[in-house]
């Protein structure tokens, strides 16, 4: 049985958290889509590990996989192993053949095109995600299985270094990097990569004709997809679930369950329009209690009440079949809460996510407001769901009304155990 977890906002949404608990009863975690750019925290016994580019399922030690969809940058990876390693955590590890790989170059053009693009800047964490991506779709990207070829990677290496140190030249920038060294340092990399490169795409089919359990977790969110997203501010992979069939080389048949990560309130990083943003002091209760700071860049987070447009377009583009609704102990102490429902735009109402940024930055939230709540997280834990004030029940079965989707967990705390489940996904 293969389900999917997917962030239906603007990442951030816990889906680390949520992939490291359904793990526990899954065969194999897959990630397909994204980079290093992602950061999934999971805390396990007052424990934090931060993943950027490992599965966040690599804690419970199972088989963990990065799809041909991801864009992979070795040094990271092999930091995070060792980082696992040191914490006496095995790391069962597969790594596409298929999947690209980024660069020195990649990260140097990232910062110039992001110099270059002004106010239509994403806001990218600079990491080479995007030209890795460019590359691919460009036809001259490298992969891992070139990389493990020491003929092939050279012969590319000097073409696509050749190709890049005009590019730069062409913008009077330096391109202060040397083919040999690159390739010494990466043929370095390979040998210490070597064993875990594998046709993941035979790996991940056999197991589905075993009648294994696989979870694949997505990265980022619906909201910053390259299709589906803020376009332009959004990252350069797609964050839907079609996505994981194209990332991980699987049939959408196989798909059995699509798991929406909603956080109980909006959060940003990076530019772009953001219709509930609150920049007063519940924006500011909401980033200092929620720890609102980016896992990779620690960038403070934008904040705003739940916005129910973005995440009804979340859901149309993925088809989800249940919700994991996520910190909503954060909204603790409020005297009340605030949903939006619709957008107004020129005096009509918006219901659907608009395509274009110039009319989304005009659109006006429309507010259902709803009392405020406050409850001891462990205390729900302990004693159950039932445990929740009425507010906060109320709060929660608006949203599963609204979206028509069932709320499959609630999580009220970073730790593991801090985890309500209704519906298990295996």
């Amino acid at each position: 049985m293969v389900s999917v977890i997917i962030g239906s906002q603007w990442g951030d949404e816990g889906k680390g958290k949520i992939t490291d608990y359904y793990s526990k009863k899954a065969d194999m975690i897959v990630r397909f889509q994204g980079g290093n750019n992602a950061g999934h925290t999971v805390v396990v016994e007052n424990k934090e590990f931060r993943f950027r580019l490992i599965p966040s399922g690599a804690v419970s030690g199972k088989l963990v996989v990065i799809g041909n969809g991801t864009v992979v940058d070795p040094k990271i990876l092999l930091e995070e192993i060792g980082e696992l390693e040191d914490e006496g955590i095995t790391v069962n590890l597969r790594i596409s053949d298929r999947a690209h790989v980024i660069m020195p170059y990649h990260k140097l053009q990232d910062v110039l095109e992001e110099t270059l693009k002004g106010k239509l800047r994403a806001g990218t964490t600079k990491r080479g995600i995007g030209p890795c991506y460019q590359d691919k779709v460009g036809r001259f990207g490298i992969r891992f299985v070139d990389l493990m070829d020491n003929h092939v990677f050279r012969e590319k290496l000097e073409m696509f270094m050749g190709m890049k140190r005009k590019l730069f030249a062409a913008h009077s920038e330096p391109f202060d990097l040397d083919v040999n060294e690159v390739f010494d340092t990466y043929n370095e990399y390979a040998e210490k990569l070597r064993t875990y490169v594998a046709d993941t795409s035979l790996l991940i089919n056999e197991a589905i004709k075993e009648k294994k359990n696989i979870l694949m977790e997505g990265a980022q969110g619906t909201h910053l997809g390259i299709d589906h997203g803020i376009y332009p501010y959004g990252t350069s992979s797609n964050c839907v679930a079609g996505a994981a069939c194209t990332g991980a080389g699987i049939s959408p048949l196989h798909i059995r369950n699509v798991l929406g990560i909603m956080k109980a309130y909006t959060t940003r990083v990076g530019t772009g329009p953001v219709p509930t943003e609150l920049e007063d002091e519940t924006g500011d209760h909401l980033r200092e209690k929620g720890g609102e700071f980016g896992t990779v860049t620690g960038r403070p987070r934008r904040c705003g009440w739940l916005d129910l447009v973005l995440v009804r377009y979340s859901n149309r583009v993925n088809g989800f079949t249940g919700i994991a609704l996520t910190k909503l102990d954060v909204l603790n102490g409020l005297d009340t809460v605030k949903i939006c429902t619709h957008y107004e735009y020129n005096g009509q109402k918006v219901y659907d996510f608009p395509a274009s940024m110039n009319k989304l930055a005009q659109c006006t939230p429309v507010y259902k407001t709803v009392p405020g709540w406050d409850f001891d997280p462990e205390e729900v834990v302990q004693k159950g769901y039932d445990t929740f004030p009425e507010a906060a029940q109320k709060y929660i079965q608006f949203i599963a009304d609204h979206l028509k989707v069932p709320v499959y967990v609630v999580s009220v705390g970073p730790a593991r155990h801090q985890t309500l489940v209704r519906k298990e996904l295996f």
